[in-house]
C-alpha cells in the first residue's frame, strides 16, 4: 500500500502484486502451509485518541512519529486501497479475517480464537 500511495511503483505494478501474492500463498498452501492473513481495523476517530495518547505519554512517544501524523492526512485513500487489496487478495486458501480493533481485548481474543480454528482445521485434515 505504501508503494501505491507514495507513488513507488505503476498502477500496473500494484495490480500484478496481488496475482503475485495470490500465488505465492497458493505455493505455501500447497506445501502444508497455514496461512492466517489478519488485517488490524480501527475507526478514525480510536486512530486520533491512540495517536493523542501516544504523543502524550513520554513511555509511548516512540510509538508515533511525524511520518504517522503524515500518513493519517491520507486516510481515503488508504481505505481504498485496502479495501481493494482484500478484495483482490482474499481467496479460499488464502483468507483474510478483519479484526475490529477498536477493543484491543475483543480483537486479540479474536485473534486467537481464529488462530486456534485454523490450526485445528489444518491438523483434521492431515
Amino acid at each position: 500500500m505504501v508503494e501505491r500511495l507514495e507513488g513507488f511503483c505503476s498502477e500496473n505494478d500494484w495490480i500484478r502484486a496481488y496475482n503475485e501474492m495470490n500465488e505465492f500463498e497458493k505455493k505455501l498452501k500447497d506445501c502444508g502451509a497455514v496461512i492466517i492473513k489478519f488485517w488490524v481495523q480501527i475507526d478514525k476517530d480510536t486512530q486520533l485518541e491512540r495517536f493523542r495518547e501516544r504523543q502524550n505519554n513520554p513511555e509511548k512517544q516512540w510509538k508515533i512519529t511525524d511520518e504517522d501524523w503524515r500518513n493519517r492526512e491520507k486516510w481515503n485513500a488508504y481505505e481504498v486501497a485496502v479495501d481493494e487489496m482484500l478484495q483482490k487478495t482474499n481467496t479460499s486458501f488464502a483468507p483474510w479475517h478483519v479484526l475490529e480493533s477498536v477493543d484491543k481485548k475483543y480483537a486479540r481474543i479474536k485473534a486467537l480464537k481464529i488462530v486456534i480454528s485454523e490450526i485445528e482445521k489444518a491438523l483434521k485434515n492431515k
